[in-house]
C-alpha cells in the first residue's frame, strides 16, 4: 500500500492509529498494576491513554508523511 503523503493520511494510517488506542492503554494497565500490585481499572486513565496513543500516532503520520528512511 502507499504510503499517506505530507498532510494526509490514509485508510492504514487510521488502522494502525486504532491500534495503538487499543495497545497504548493495555500497556499502560499492565505497568500501573505492576507498580501498585494488584489488578485495577482506572477509566479515566484508560480514555486518556487511548485517547493519547491513537492521536499522537496520527499526528506523527500526518506531520512525517511519505519519508522513507535511508
Amino acid at each position: 500500500m502507499k504510503e499517506s503523503d505530507f498532510l494526509k493520511l490514509n485508510f492504514k494510517d487510521l488502522i494502525h492509529g486504532l491500534l495503538m488506542a487499543i495497545l497504548v492503554p493495555v500497556f499502560g494497565v499492565v505497568q500501573q498494576s505492576l507498580s501498585i500490585g494488584s489488578l485495577t481499572f482506572d477509566w479515566q486513565h484508560i480514555k486518556a491513554l487511548a485517547l493519547a496513543g491513537g492521536l499522537g500516532y496520527l499526528f506523527k503520520k500526518f506531520m512525517e508523511g511519505g519519508k522513507t528512511d535511508a
